[in-house]
C-alpha cells in the first residue's frame, strides 16, 4: 500500500475530487516527514446508484494522480477499491489509516461534500487526531467573499453575484471599470435553436483513449458494479491534468466561437453539440477554472471568438460554478431537506432505463446513459422539467442528478438540482420556477418530432404530458406562484381556460401523476 513505513507526521488526505498537487493540502509539505492517504471505496460509488462512467473517471483519475506523486518521490498509501483488506468507508479505512502510521495530524482541503466532511472529521475523532481542513483555492471566489456578498442581500441573485466577480478578478472589464462592450450578459443572444436545417457539421469532442491503467479500471467497475446504470463502451474522458488542458484547448480553438449562439440548443443523437464538455475536469480539480476563463477572455481579444460566446461560457465558470458552490456551503446542512412545493412523488423507475414513450425524455436519458452527460438545458428543461411538473420528491430528483452524471459533485449539482430545477428551495437559488410545456421543447430542439404526443395539446390522447402537467402545475401551486411577479404572464394565461378545460387537464394530470 505504500513505498515505506517510515514515520509521518503530516497524513495529507487526498480526495476523489481534490486531484490538484499545489493544493492547500500541500502548503508546507515534507516528502521526508509527510504522506499522501488516499482510499477507493465502495460506499462512495453506492450512497448513490452512480453511474459506472462517473465511478470510472474518478477512479481512474485518482489512480493517475497517484502514480503522478509516487514519480516525484512522494509516499502515498492508497487503499485499491479491489483490496481485499478494504474496509469500503472513507471513515473507517482513515481511521485504519491513522492507527497504522500514528501521524500527528491529518490535512483535508474541505470537502466537495458535506456528509464527506462530517465523515472524515468523525473518523479523525476517533482515531484521537487532529484534523487541519483547509480552504479550497481552486475556486476563484473565496468563501469569506461570498458571506461578504450574501450577508449584504435580503435575496441573493447569480446576476448581482456574478458583476462582483467581474470587478473583483477584472475579466471582460474595460478601464473605466465598465463591462467589456457595455453590458453585464449577453444571454438574449445566447438562446438560439437550430431550426429545421439542424446543427450540420460541428467539429467533433476531443476524447481520450483509454491507457493501461483507465483500461484496468473499466474492468474492475464492470466487475464490482455490474448492475449499476449506464455503460463503459465510449469512456473517454480526461483523467490528468495534462488531458484536460488539451480538451480546453480543444474547445476554446474550435468549438467556443459558437457556443453562445447555440449553447441551449438540442438536438437528436448529438450530446456534444459546441459544449466544453470541461466541467468533470474541473470539479474534480484536473482543470484549474481560472485557466478555462482566461483561455475564453483571451480568444475574444484575440478574435477568434465573439463578446456573446466568450461571456457565455464565462458567466457559466465565473458566475455560475463560483455562485452554486456559495449557496451550497451557506445553506447547508438544512438545504438538502428542502421541499417548498410539498412534491411527493416518486421518480419514475424509466428514468433509470429511458424506456418511455416521450422521445425527449427517451433521447436524453439515453444519451446520459451512454455517455454520463447532458448539456445544461437538457437537464434543466428536459429531465428537471419533467420531475417538477410530476411533482417528484426534489431529494430524490437530486439523488439521481448526482448518480447520472461524470461531473456531479454534491456542491455544484444539488443546489443546481433542488433550487435551480426544481424550485425546492422557494428562490433561493431561482427569481421563479423553470416551468413550460412541451413547446419549448419543440422549439429548442427537434424531439418532438416523430414522437406520438403533440406539445400543443393539453388534454387527450396525444396530449403531451409535459403540457398536460404544466397547466397542472400552475393550477397546483397558483396561490403560492401568484405572490412572484415573474409568473403573471403565466398566471393570466391560465386565467383563460374555462372550467372544463381545467377539470380534464386536472385529471389527465393526475392520470400521470398517479403512473409516472
Amino acid at each position: 500500500m505504500a513505498r515505506t513505513t517510515r514515520g509521518v507526521r503530516h497524513l495529507i488526505l487526498v480526495l476523489g475530487d481534490q486531484l490538484d498537487a499545489a493544493s492547500a493540502a500541500f502548503d508546507g509539505f515534507d516528502a521526508r516527514l509527510d504522506a499522501v492517504w488516499m482510499a477507493e471505496v465502495a460506499a462512495e460509488a453506492e450512497h448513490v446508484w452512480s453511474h459506472k462512467a462517473r465511478i470510472a473517471l474518478f477512479l481512474s483519475a485518482m489512480r493517475h494522480f497517484r502514480d503522478a506523486l509516487l514519480a516525484r518521490g512522494i509516499r502515498v498509501f492508497y487503499r485499491a477499491l479491489d483490496d481485499p483488506a478494504n474496509r469500503g468507508r472513507l471513515g473507517e479505512e482513515l481511521i485504519a489509516a491513522a492507527a497504522g502510521l500514528g501521524p500527528s495530524s491529518l490535512v483535508v482541503v474541505e470537502p466537495g461534500e458535506w456528509r464527506v466532511r462530517e465523515e472524515l472529521v468523525a473518523a479523525a475523532a476517533r482515531a484521537g487526531v487532529e484534523i487541519d481542513i483547509r480552504p479550497d483555492r481552486s475556486f476563484i471566489c473565496p468563501a469569506g467573499r461570498f458571506a461578504e456578498h450574501a450577508a449584504a442581500r435580503k435575496q441573493l441573485r447569480q446576476e448581482f453575484f456574478y458583476r462582483m466577480m467581474r470587478r473583483d478578478t477584472g475579466v471582460l472589464m474595460e478601464e473605466n471599470g465598465r463591462p467589456a462592450g457595455g453590458r453585464w450578459n449577453y444571454d438574449v443572444e445566447n438562446r438560439r435553436a437550430f431550426g429545421q436545417a439542424g446543427p450540420g457539421r460541428v467539429p467533433p469532442r476531443r476524447g481520450f483513449a483509454p491507457d493501461a491503467v483507465t483500461r484496468e479500471v473499466l474492468a474492475l467497475v464492470e466487475r464490482r458494479f455490474p448492475r449499476h446504470p449506464g455503460t463503459l463502451t465510449a469512456f473517454d474522458w480526461p483523467v490528468t491534468p495534462r488531458q484536460a488542458d488539451q480538451a480546453l484547448e480543444d474547445f476554446i480553438s474550435r468549438r467556443l466561437r459558437r457556443f453562445g449562439t447555440w449553447q441551449d440548443a438540442m438536438w437528436t443523437g448529438r450530446p456534444w453539440l459546441y459544449h466544453s464538455t470541461c466541467s468533470a475536469a474541473m470539479n474534480l480539480k484536473l482543470l484549474d477554472p481560472r485557466k478555462a476563463v482566461a483561455a475564453a477572455e483571451e480568444a475574444w481579444r484575440q478574435g477568434e471568438a465573439d463578446l456573446a460566446a466568450a461571456e457565455g461560457f464565462i458567466r457559466q465558470v465565473l458566475g455560475w460554478r463560483e455562485y452554486v458552490r456559495g449557496v451550497y456551503w451557506r445553506f447547508m446542512p438544512q438545504y438538502l431537506d428542502r421541499n417548498a412545493l410539498n412534491a411527493d412523488r416518486p421518480l419514475p423507475e424509466w428514468y433509470w432505463t429511458g424506456h418511455t414513450e416521450m422521445n425527449c425524455l427517451r433521447e436524453v436519458i439515453g444519451q446520459t446513459l451512454a455517455c454520463g452527460y447532458a448539456h445544461h438545458i437538457q437537464r434543466l428543461m428536459v429531465t428537471g422539467l419533467y420531475a417538477l411538473l410530476l411533482g417528484v420528491q426534489p431529494r430524490r430528483v437530486h439523488e439521481w442528478y448526482l448518480a447520472v452524471y461524470v461531473d456531479a459533485v454534491e456542491w455544484v449539482e444539488l443546489p443546481n438540482t433542488l433550487g435551480m430545477s426544481q424550485f425546492a428551495d422557494g428562490g433561493v437559488m431561482a427569481s421563479k420556477p423553470y416551468a413550460a410545456g412541451g413547446q419549448y421543447i419543440r422549439r429548442m430542439s427537434n424531439y418532438c418530432d416523430g414522437c406520438r404526443y403533440r406539445p400543443d395539446r393539453r388534454t387527450g390522447d396525444d396530449a403531451c404530458p409535459f403540457t398536460t402537467l404544466y397547466w397542472a402545475f400552475l393550477m397546483r401551486h397558483q396561490r403560492l406562484l401568484a405572490r412572484n411577479p415573474r409568473m403573471v404572464m403565466q398566471l393570466r394565461n391560465l386565467a383563460r381556460l374555462d372550467r372544463a378545460t381545467r377539470t380534464a387537464i386536472r385529471r389527465q394530470a393526475e392520470r400521470l401523476r398517479e403512473h409516472g
